[in-house]
């Protein structure tokens, strides 16, 4: 019976895209085994190395990911940092044997001999796929077609308004999107209930319904946004008028507003401070008011960091820049929400 083979390949992978895939793909055409090492690397991104370890294990699933979360940080092709290199991957390996080391740059040389393995150089001069990461981190959405959705979805920044009706959130997404050149979604609520409502009211299920169609919408938008998406309220937004309405809610619809808690990078609050805007599918200004109050303490008590919007559509529309201006995704809010 021939020897297992055992391949073997490594990177940063931020992001992973076609040439990284086209490297795996290779590798498990022709070995038994194939491991692949991501190392953290926060010099070069923010993304987390458990996200980027998820997009591999996802697409690949026969694939072993090994997370290097204290791997090396140097690179270059000095003997100091060869010999570095090398003495971490064979002590990650833990004495396993590899067969073959995939890559399509320099170090698979120096990396195959270390191993015992074949040196496997997988389009090293880059001409099936002329891509880099440095390329995609550089303009995401002008190199969409280099990264698989399961990637380039995590790589979009979504920002959602909350806050009671007439509280301008549909004005301002549309016209935020606008302002940078991206897609929004609008509130799917609104369209289900104007279809579906009987004497003003949905059922519990049907408020799930509107959680779950807003969210498939959503995803589809991900996808066709640049840099960020934004949205036009979201599952707790349905979980409020779902106690409104019956005082409870399904516990579909609890779960899906219990993940909006991650779901999204930004979240502001437009405020009730500008004119009622009364249409049929509205209950008044008074109910615009309690209900604007328990939106607030319902983010608080998920806490859920919120940024309020008062003021005319300008004012909001340049507090919004500002934000985005300093934000960047995967960061923590905490550090450029306390700069001056």
């Amino acid at each position: 019976m021939p020897d297992k083979k055992t391949g073997l390949t490594l990177g940063k992978f931020a992001p992973f895209h076609r040439g990284h895939q086209h490297v795996v793909e290779t590798a498990l055409a022709e070995v038994d085994h194939l491991i692949v090492v991501i190392y953290d690397s926060p010099e070069v991104t923010r993304v987390p190395l458990s996200v980027r370890a998820r997009w591999i294990r996802k697409l690949y699933p026969a694939v072993e990911v090994l997370e290097a979360w204290d791997g090396p940080s140097d690179s270059g092709d000095t003997p100091e940092i060869k010999r570095k290199q090398e003495h971490y991957i064979l002590g990650l390996l833990g004495g396993q044997k590899i067969t073959h080391f995939y890559s399509s740059e320099f170090y698979g040389e120096h990396m195959s001999e270390a191993l015992g393995a074949v040196n496997r150089q997988v389009d090293p001069h880059r001409e099936n796929f002329p891509v880099s990461g440095t390329q995609i981190r550089g303009a995401l959405y002008e190199n969409q077609s280099w990264v698989d959705p399961v990637v380039y979805r995590d790589l979009i920044s979504k920002v959602v308004f909350l806050g009671a009706p007439s509280t301008g959130k549909t004005t301002l997404a549309a016209r935020m999107a606008e302002e940078l050149h991206t897609v929004w979604m609008p509130e799917y609520g609104r369209e289900y209930w104007e279809q579906n409502q009987i004497e003003r009211r949905l059922t519990l299920e049907q408020l799930v319904e509107i959680a779950e169609g807003h969210l498939e919408r959503e995803e589809r938008l991900l996808l066709e946004a640049k840099d960020m998406l934004f949205v036009d309220t979201n599952a707790i937004t349905t979980f409020m008028f779902s106690h409104y309405y019956h005082g409870s809610a399904h516990p579909k619809l609890e779960a899906m507003a219990a993940k909006c808690a991650s779901r999204y990078d930004l979240v502001f609050l437009c405020e009730d401070d500008i004119p009622y805007d009364d249409t049929p599918d509205r209950s008044g200004e008074v109910n615009r008011y309690t209900f604007q109050k328990q939106i607030a303490a319902d983010l608080i008590e998920r806490k859920i960091p919120f940024i309020p919007l008062r003021g005319s559509l300008e004012e909001r529309v340049e507090l919004v820049k500002e934000v985005l201006e300093r934000y960047e995704k995967y960061s923590n809010p905490y550090e450029w929400m306390g700069e001056s």
